[in-house]
């Protein structure tokens, strides 16, 4: 329901449980007014001295203030002066959308801003929309999707950062006088090092269950810029868009630009409100697949890597069957003719079997999974070529290259990227999925991987070099929009040197993420901790792989090692061979218990109880399912010293007036927990939680220092 009091201008966007004021009156410059929890009365704003910061701030006319736009004219002229000439609302099945129209009143210039609210979900997502109506060109040097002004206080702000095999890792700080930026320069990849997500706490240090926060992410899987400012003025304010660095774009007469989306979400239910704000719109609205279960995995990877046969597939998936898994992928290292894919300095690009080491090809594979009770996928890497391989041999004007200079390898001292910008790159691209499936059309499952950034600054595709970040990512979107079309059930997941592609930008072609190449529990709980402030379980494949890890050679034990796994979409990335036949046995009752709590991890409410960045010595987290039928209760040590006293942990997202029975997964003490079985109220649970055993108690010998508990809570 919206409102437009006619004396104030005052339109409100409304949420469930938040509203988004606009004042548009013509003639004068949009402004936002509030964000914040539900305000009906508009008049309340102005009663209040609440006049509002300028919605979409231009370059030129505005002092000394930050700017979401900056455009230079075609006779020089870097001046903009955007004031509102219309604006309109429609409906849609969950809010509305309103798109508000400004005009330059000097130059043929018209931006729109477009404002959707998902009214359940209680998000709002907002773009731009440039159009350039005169009849020279002229030039974009930044173009934000999204300014959204904050009133200043004791405003913190949480963001994610890292590397390759240490992505998702949560820093948290106060705002201080300066502007913070938070950017990615990657090209490809825009993840590892920093996110384009950010929490932006309003009262203080971020606290889970309470407090006003304010989340924004960035929809878009290229190079972005946000900006962070807290000035000499009562506001801070947040932008964010495509980084602008080197990506002057050129706007021709009558062309328009239409900027990525920028989700935003409120919630005075701390960052626990917001992230599962951010869940639920993912799943319903961005996230490929996101109503469907995903299947429990066995990768190669980490079991063979190149070292690629038929036995050896066929061994990975009879064991994986036997575990009751519902899917084997078959990782790098199984491709190329001329040039077979032995390591990692050749073949990319070359998508035929190697008959050495398949002579039965992909179709056997399919067939053999099938046989075994399993479905079947395959890894690919469609944007890369090296420059040992048949493709580059055939077309070097296809890849990445600065004019005038040798071309600057990656991975193997061979590996380039390929120009999506041109329409052959990306008919080829497409054509290796279309290959793929319409040979095989068993095939189940695609891992799609990036293991090279933009390194060098070129296309031998593109008339304007400054349109290259922009024009690569143009046509990532239309291959995987053809994908889609045609192989709409496929599954597809985002790899990129691990955790490279955690973003909204990609998610809607894709199913899931791969969190990070680091498959060591111990890490993995800080970063799928980090990286669950906006992406729901489901999205985050998190694998049971072998000890030493293959990473940072830590040993833990696999019951540790699977209840970790466990608290995200589960999967195997080891070489089952190697297992005894208790360690088989453990991970077949483990998946079994994972298929019966599966629903909820997947598709429930998160709720984070005790932080590993807390260095209480133990991290805890549980999930529960809508209707609060069922929830699952995660308990892992994270250090093991003499004399620990931990507190007591409370749950969260349960029904007070309702009883749960407790059944603990993945046992291995030899006596049951005291509370095995017993039924406890919601009320009780939440207000004073169970108390857990610091350690577990197997027999003498199978004794670790890592400690787990998996609890399932079941209403009565």
């Amino acid at each position: 329901m919206h409102f437009l009091f006619t004396l104030l201008s005052i339109f409100l966007l409304q949420t469930q449980h938040s509203t988004l004021a606009l004042d548009l009156e013509k003639g004068r410059d949009a402004r936002i007014v509030y964000y914040g929890s539900t305000v009906t009365d508009p008049a309340v704003f102005r009663h209040a001295g609440i006049w509002g910061q300028t919605a979409y701030p231009a370059y030129g006319l505005s002092g000394t203030a930050e700017t979401a736009l900056a455009i230079t004219q075609a006779d020089g002229n870097k001046t903009l002066s955007l004031t509102v000439t219309d604006w309109t609302v429609g409906t849609w099945d969950n809010g509305e959308l309103l798109t508000v129209t400004l005009k330059d009143s000097v130059y043929p210039v018209t931006v729109r801003l477009y404002y959707k609210s998902f009214r359940e979900e209680d998000m709002i997502e907002t773009w731009t929309r440039i159009d350039n109506e005169g009849k020279k060109p002229i030039l974009l040097t930044r173009f934000d999707s999204g300014h959204l002004p904050i009133r200043g206080g004791d405003t913190w702000v949480s963001s994610l950062y890292g590397t390759w095999a240490n992505e998702g890792r949560v820093n948290t700080e106060p705002l201080t006088r300066g502007t913070k930026v938070i950017k990615n320069l990657d090209g490809t990849r825009n993840s590892h090092t920093s996110h384009g997500e950010v929490m932006i706490s309003l009262d203080g240090r971020p606290r889970e269950d309470a407090g006003r926060v304010i989340g924004a992410a960035l929809c878009w899987g290229g190079n972005y810029e946000l900006r962070l400012q807290k000035n000499d003025s009562d506001y801070d304010h947040f932008f964010a868009g495509i980084c602008p660095e080197n990506a002057e774009y050129h706007l021709a007469k009558g062309e328009g630009f239409v900027t990525p989306h920028l989700a935003l979400t409120f919630s005075d239910e701390g960052l626990g409100g917001a992230s599962r704000n951010f869940h639920r719109w993912g799943r319903k609205y961005r996230l490929a697949h996101g109503d469907r279960e995903r299947k429990i995995l066995l990768n190669s990877w980490e079991g063979v890597y190149f070292d690629i046969n038929e036995p050896g597939m066929k061994q990975m998936m009879e064991d994986i069957a036997s575990m009751g898994g519902e899917l084997f992928v078959m990782d790098d290292g199984w491709f190329g003719d001329k040039y077979p894919r032995l390591t990692d300095n050749s073949s990319l690009g070359d998508w035929v079997v190697d008959r050495n080491k398949l002579p039965d090809g992909i179709g056997w594979l399919v067939k053999t999974a099938a046989e075994a009770g399993v479905k079947f996928g395959i890894w690919i890497e469609p944007e890369m070529t090296n420059t040992v391989s048949e493709l580059y041999e055939q077309h070097p004007d296809w890849v990445l290259k600065a004019a005038g200079r040798p071309v600057l390898t990656g991975r193997g001292g061979t590996q380039l990227v390929l120009d999506l910008s041109n329409p052959a790159v990306q008919d080829f691209v497409f054509d290796v999925v279309d290959r793929l499936m319409t040979e095989n059309p068993g095939i189940d499952y695609i891992k799609w991987d990036a293991n090279m950034n933009i390194s060098e600054h070129g296309s031998q595709y593109l008339k304007e070099q400054s349109h290259l970040q922009v024009a690569y990512w143009a046509g990532f979107a239309a291959v995987c929009d053809r994908i889609r079309a045609k192989y709409p059930d496929l599954t597809i997941q985002a790899c990129a040197s691990g955790g490279g592609r955690a973003n909204w930008g990609v998610l809607p072609w894709f199913d899931e993420f791969w969190v990070s190449d680091n498959t060591d529990a111990l890490q993995r709980i800080y970063m799928q901790w980090g990286t669950s402030y906006f992406f729901p379980a489901i999205a985050m494949a998190s694998h049971i792989s072998a000890t030493p890890n293959h990473t940072v050679f830590r040993t833990t034990s696999l019951k540790y090692r699977v209840d970790v796994a466990s608290s995200g979409r589960l999967g195997m990335e080891i070489q089952p061979k190697n297992m005894t036949e208790a360690e088989k046995d453990f991970c077949r009752r483990a998946i079994a218990s994972y298929k019966r709590i599966r629903p909820v991890v997947q598709f429930g409410d998160l709720y984070r109880l005790v932080s590993p960045y807390d260095d209480k010595g133990f991290a805890s987290l549980m999930y529960a399912s809508e209707d609060k039928d069922t929830a699952v209760f995660y308990w892992w040590k994270i250090a093991n010293f003499y004399d620990e006293h931990f507190p007591r942990v409370r749950m969260a997202g349960l029904d007070p007036d309702r009883s749960y029975k407790v059944t603990e997964l993945n046992r291995i003490d030899l006596r049951p927990l005291a509370f095995e079985g017993k039924t406890f109220s919601g009320r009780y649970l939440m207000e004073n939680g169970l108390d857990i055993p610091y350690n577990n108690e197997p027999a003498h010998d199978a004794k670790t220092d890592w400690s787990s508990r998996v609890l399932l809570l079941e209403a009565q």
